[in-house]
Formats: structure tokens, sequence, C-alpha cells
């Protein structure tokens, strides 16, 4: 029998790296993009080259998107059964001292690259009866983060435009879903330049290993917003009970105090593989 299929975006590290692991395991043919060649290499190897597509493909250009598609869609004879919007970046400091290109670049790859992506996928999806289409949100869309401004705005509209979708494409049968996730131990918190207030009043509490397996329960079972660990559910839970906290909360868990850095640590800086951040 033909294996099912999914196409993973930001798949050499972080959550898309066990993610892709997961599937491939499960017996799966998984697609594997990013702009890291040297992970990627490593992660193809590792799977197999039987049993993945690897490509590298950089979401903020359409061009290199529809390529590793047609490449995906010979490979799979035109099928996908699930898409994975991984890929993402971010900047943590406060708004006014990230440069507005480091800014927009968040926007073009967590928000434009997700378009991008979901976009050119759909004629495979659509030809493939009860496909999904996966997105990792983040617990940052429940409520606007401090030091996280244009991230958390980029996970609120990805938010939006899973329930768009999801109401859209149900005619094709396709089934639309996110993830919201408090922080991850991944690249894009472990290697971050700086490090949010919030990194350290909250934790990291959860490994890839935990999102991956959250994704391929989202592969089988339909729910528009999926929540992982105690925190991402309990603020949700608390600010529909007493919406008025909101923004205390939010002030209290992420807002650095007076007379405090929010300059935790220093690392490599920009990442892009798996989203993971309170954040992703």
């Amino acid at each position: 029998m033909t294996p099912s299929t999914i196409f993973i975006t930001g798949a050499a590290s972080g959550i898309g790296l066990e993610t892709a692991r997961l599937f491939a395991r499960k017996g799966w043919l998984v697609g594997i993009t990013d702009v890291n060649e040297k992970g990627l290499a490593a992660l193809a190897e590792e799977i197999g080259q039987d049993r993945c597509f690897a490509a590298m493909m950089d979401v903020t250009r359409p061009e290199s998107v529809r390529k590793a598609f047609e490449g995906f869609a010979g490979r799979t004879g035109g099928k996908l059964d699930v898409l994975f919007n991984n890929a993402g970046i971010a900047r943590m400091g406060p708004f006014d001292e990230i440069s507005l290109e480091a800014q927009l670049a968040i926007v073009d790859t967590n928000l434009k690259g997700v378009i991008t992506v979901t976009y050119t996928a759909l004629p495979l999806l659509k030809d493939t009866p009860g496909a999904r289409i996966i997105s990792m949100a983040s617990s940052s869309a429940v409520y606007g983060i401090p030091e996280l401004a244009v991230y958390s705005a980029t996970k609120h509209a990805i938010c939006g435009f899973t329930e768009a979708l999801d109401l859209e494409l149900e005619r094709y049968t396709i089934a639309v879903s996110d993830i919201l996730a408090p922080y991850v131990r991944t690249p894009l918190v472990t290697g971050a330049e700086r490090q949010a207030y919030s990194v350290r009043k909250t934790g990291v509490n959860l490994v890839p290993e935990q999102v991956a397996a959250l994704v391929w329960k989202a592969a089988h079972r339909h729910k528009l917003h999926w929540k992982i660990h105690v925190l991402t559910h309990a603020l949700v839970f608390l600010f529909w009970l007493l919406p008025f906290l909101r923004r205390p909360v939010v002030r209290y868990l992420a807002l650095t105090p007076p007379g405090h850095t929010s300059d935790a640590a220093r690392g490599a800086g920009r990442a892009e593989g798996g989203d993971g951040i309170l954040g992703g």
C-alpha cells in the first residue's frame, strides 16, 4: 500500500526534527524541508532516502516553495495527507530595541511563510481524501506577550487563519488545526540572542518529542486548537472564566520588572526550525 505522507517545514531541528522522526518510525513517507542544509542532510540520512523526500526550501520565497512541492508531488504521486507548518523565527526583547528589518522578517516567516506554503500545498491536499493542515501557533496567541510583540502577533494571526480555513476547506474534507505550546526546548529558545523575562518566569517545560506526539494525534483526530502543557490550559481557562485577569496575569508572567534585565542569556540568535516558545 502507498504510505501516508506528511510535509514538514523547519524540519532540521527542534519540533520539526522530532516530528519527522516520529512519522518516519510510524511508516509514513516524510517530506522534510528547511533552510539549514547541513541539518536537513543529516536528518535525511538518518531517516533513509526510501522513507523521506528532502529539499532545501525557504518559506519566504514562493518560487523555492513551489519547487519543493513539485519535487514532493513527483515522489508521492500528488498525494499529501498532512501539511505541518512548523518553520518559525523569533526575536526576544523590547519592541523598540529590535530593528524594523528583524521585526518584518518574523512576519515574513511566521505568517507570510505559512500562507505561501499552505496556498502552494492546497492542490495536493484537495486531491487527498481526509487531508489535514496543522500549524504551530503558540501560548502567546492567548494574549500578547511582552518582549515577543511581533511574534505574538503572528501567532494570533495563525489562529485566525486556522479558524477561517477550517470552515472554508470543509467542503474538500480538509481539516485545519493549530498547536498552542508554551516554551519548548528548541534552538529558537535555547539559542536566542536575548531571552525574554518570561523564559525565566515560566521556565522551559516541554521538549520537542512531546509536541511531536501531539502532532501525531492531530493528524488522526480533528480539533481546532490543540493545547499542550498545564500552563496553556490554565491560561485559556482562567482568561475565559475571569477575562479581567488577562492583563495583570500576563504582566506578572512576562513583563520585566523595573530594575531587572530580560537579557538572561546570549547565544546564536536567529533560528529557523522548530517553533516552540510562549511564543511557539
